[in-house]
């Protein structure tokens, strides 16, 4: 059992780990100071592999990389890892924005054009995240069309307070704020500039989020007030935008990309939605909105580009 010992110790181990590589950041896991709580007994090794985002989609690879990698040293009999996440926050304080309490992350969702589909991948994308573990909050930031609390089944809720702030409302997981709680379903918002940064600020700085990874933020379509006060209210992480393949849709998206780029919001990347459609019945898919323009504007303007969703996008079943 010594000289088994002696052959499995964490040098050995850690060595073997550096052959597993993060994809996205390019490093190894070890460097990257992703092994956590590493145990050596005898023959059998056991660690915790502690990833940036519950949302990595190479996760069960990594993990069956990292058993098969300390599989192959000598003596070693069974392999036991945990993959856990402990989201950090990107933004840049350089940005001299205040960081927003009780959340780590702001990410906008944004698009050149109304009726791309905009909050329909924001909420999805929310759902997504939460269901892979993280917490995750929803800002109804299209003050003018707040359709936020329609695709989750909150058209009746109203916010409350706990004295101080205002309490989000709650479903799927998800903490919601909109301006649709405020108002009936046909009332018009009709404000100018100046109160549509103050309502910004308030949903920002007023609210009570608890302890969010993610707030996700369905951006108002275009390149207006609310882009600005966002800019100047919080450290945003980056920005994601929506378009279809027509041509209109991605001229006024090229616009919007440049708009955060000018605000110093990185664009994480372009979702092209609308791609296709897919029949339900023989599964045939027909690009009635033309084909690949999101993917060749985005490589354009050296944006990653994230994918293409069929026409219709279902909201994601909640377990």
């Amino acid at each position: 059992m010594n000289g088994m010992s002696s052959v499995i110790d964490r040098d050995a181990v850690l060595a073997a780990l550096k052959a597993v590589v993060d994809p996205d950041l390019r490093r190894d896991i070890v460097s990257l100071g992703f092994v956590k709580n590493l145990v050596i007994e005898g023959g059998r090794v056991a660690f915790t592999i502690e990833l940036t985002t519950p949302a990595c989609p190479v996760k069960d690879q990594m993990r069956e990389q990292a058993v098969a990698a300390v599989r192959a040293r000598p003596g070693v009999t069974d392999v036991d890892v945990q993959m856990t996440a402990n989201v950090r926050s990107v933004s840049a304080p350089e940005t001299g924005r205040t960081p927003l309490p009780g959340v780590k992350n702001v990410i906008a969702v944004g698009a050149g054009k109304g009726g791309v589909g905009k909050t329909t991948v924001a909420v999805n994308l929310a759902l997504a995240l939460a269901r892979c573990g993280g917490r995750v909050g929803i800002l109804d930031g299209d003050i003018y069309g707040p359709n936020v609390p329609i695709m989750l089944g909150l058209q009746q809720t109203q916010l409350a307070t706990d004295g101080k702030q205002i309490l989000p409302a709650e479903k799927y997981g998800l903490q919601v704020v909109s301006m649709g709680f405020l108002t009936g379903d046909d009332a018009p918002v009709i404000w100018r500039g100046p109160m549509l940064h103050g309502a910004i600020q308030q949903f920002f700085r007023d609210v009570a989020w608890k302890n969010l990874d993610y707030l996700i933020v369905d951006m108002p379509p275009g390149t207006g007030d609310v882009a600005l006060s966002l800019s100047q209210t919080v450290p945003v992480a980056g920005s994601i935008l929506v378009t279809t393949p027509q041509q209109v849709s991605l001229a006024d998206t090229r616009r919007a990309i440049r708009m955060y780029e000018k605000l110093n919001i990185r664009p994480i990347g372009v979702i092209e939605n609308m791609s296709y459609y897919a029949c339900p019945n023989c599964h045939h898919e027909a690009d009635i909105f033309g084909y690949g323009g999101g993917e060749e504007l985005a490589r354009a303007m050296e944006v990653p580009f994230l994918g293409r969703l069929p026409g219709k996008i279902p909201l994601i079943p909640v377990r």
